[in-house]
């Protein structure tokens, strides 16, 4: 029966004006995601009024594109120029701008689309067929929930602290400082803001984002504008390469699952499930010294997990009405604009719709990889452009993109603070990526233990007393563990290493 609908819908979507729309959508997508600040949600929000007029599935299609073409679009700035087009490409700069640097951009171009198509494809699989079961799982998370998921999230933190877990953790710290400014997410009084309205909501994601990656990349290229060599991409590749596909293929099919689910527990998102595949590719890993440094394996979890995701976050949309992250939020008043009740009456009374949608989504996916095939060997011209040429540009655009989100100059004092903050911190050797974790997950972990404790009357045994919470809890604990034990043989291993060359031979 599912066959057979999913059958129908594809009949939808095959033809022509739904199939060109499709199409237009994905371009628009990756365009979009490639461009620092313009995020997904931003990208469906500003063309939701072209659908005014459009049958259903077509309009829904458009949205779907852009949707999937976004999500994998950040990836494409995030290895060429080390500024992540969307927040869910930030797990994808630490080992995607490494193998740029090396020469091999177009291995991280192929993989990045490669693992994006096959997370996608495989996370709208997932999502046509395991929608009921998974939303089931979904509705059992509350305050409890989020708090275990959120420290299971910050427990990757070791893993992706570079050569020093002491400088990981205080630059996670650094973050989760950051993140208590703002309103008080249960009293509603401001906190830390010294009576600035803008930061009222707290810094502001995407201007932090752009300022610890791009402009600290800029600043740091206008140091070295006359000393360093201009990196050249060696090759070309359409496709990534058997051994790189038969090295990735276990972490691609992990990570797919990992997106799938995080994506289907709402309000978790994609850059969360990116950061997650991350640290679990890195840490069942044979090689993981090589992490940061240019791993493929470190591309394809990445892509994989946020690309998933997209599929996973429509679940709980479709089958309950509730959005699994920023962008289903908007699709689902697309849905309800079109006269459209998401939640179980949609699969009763509009099962057609359904399965066009879940069909629309699989083509998407198709023509992301298609546009992204193509694309590369225009993408890696990019890193061929004189770099006294191409700073200012990446400049421009990071102003831009950080102004552009709420039109806000503050905004851009911002990015440009935090800039001269990330600058310092690749100076000394500090790592970025834990602070924007922290960004991600603290305010999740701070508001869920507090309506955790008001709902429990100040009882801590709550977080451990429900199943679903108490496993993550433990997965946490494991992660935590493994991770500084392994990093920890890394830093000695680098250590003897280091004290090997100095020797006199």
């Amino acid at each position: 029966m599912e066959l057979e609908l999913l059958l129908k819908g594809f009949a939808v979507v095959l033809q022509p004006s739904c199939f060109g729309l499709i199409f237009l959508g994905v371009l628009s997508g990756v365009l979009i995601g490639a461009l620092p600040g313009l995020t997904a949600t931003m990208g469906v929000a500003l063309l939701i009024p072209f659908t005014f007029g459009l049958p259903v599935h077509q309009g829904l299609g458009m949205l779907l594109g852009i949707f999937c073409g976004a999500i994998y679009g950040g990836s494409i700035a995030a290895i060429l120029i080390r500024t992540p087009g969307t927040p869910a490409a930030a797990a994808t700069v630490l080992d995607g701008y490494p193998l740029n640097q090396k020469g091999e951009a177009g291995r991280a171009l192929s993989m990045s689309i490669f693992a994006s198509f096959v997370g996608g494809f495989s996370g709208a699989l997932i999502m046509t067929f395991a929608s009921p079961q998974i939303s089931k799982i979904a509705l059992k998370f509350s305050a409890p929930e989020y708090f275990g998921l959120a420290i299971f999230g910050l427990s990757i933190i070791i893993s992706i602290s570079g050569n020093s877990i002491i400088k990981g953790i205080i630059a996670g710290f650094f973050g989760m400082l950051i993140s208590t400014i703002g309103l008080d997410p249960m009293a509603g009084y401001p906190r830390f803001t010294f009576g600035v309205m803008d930061l009222f909501e707290g810094p502001a994601f995407i201007p932090t984002l752009i300022g610890l990656f791009a402009l600290s990349e800029v600043f740091k290229g206008v140091e070295v504008l006359y000393k360093q060599e201009r990196v050249q991409a060696v090759k070309q590749q359409l496709l990534p390469s058997l051994a790189d596909i038969k090295k990735t293929w276990v972490t691609i099919v992990k990570s797919t699952f990992i997106g799938a689910f995080i994506g289907s527990v709402p309000g978790a998102g994609s850059d969360i499930s990116a950061f997650v595949a991350y640290g679990e590719a890195k840490r069942s890993s044979k090689n993981p010294e090589n992490f940061g440094k240019g791993e493929i394996t470190g591309v394809a979890a990445a892509e994989a997990a946020n690309n998933a995701c997209t599929g996973g976050a429509m679940i709980p949309m479709l089958s309950l009405g509730v959005p699994g992250d920023a962008v289903t939020a908007v699709l689902l008043g697309a849905l309800v604009i079109q006269g459209l009740q998401p939640g179980p009456l949609l699969f009763k009374d509009h099962i057609d719709i359904v399965y066009s949608i879940f069909a629309g989504m699989m083509m998407a996916n198709f023509f992301m990889f298609i546009i992204g095939i193509f694309g590369i060997r225009f993408f890696v011209k990019i890193i061929s452009v004189e770099r006294s040429f191409l700073i200012p540009v990446i400049f421009l655009l990071s102003i831009v993109g950080a102004y552009s989100m709420r039109n806000s100059l503050f905004d851009v004092g911002l990015a440009v603070v935090f800039g001269i903050i990330g600058y310092f911190m690749q100076r000394y050797d500090f790592p970025a990526s834990p602070i924007l974790l922290s960004l991600i997950l603290g305010p999740l972990a701070e508001s869920s233990l507090r309506r955790s404790m008001i709902v429990s009357h100040g009882d801590f045994s709550v977080l451990f007393t429900r199943p679903i919470s108490l496993t993550l809890i433990i997965l946490a604990i494991a992660s935590l563990i493994a991770s500084a034990v392994m990093q920890m043989r890394l830093e000695k291993k680098m250590l003897a290493e280091s004290e090997k060359d100095a020797s006199p031979e």
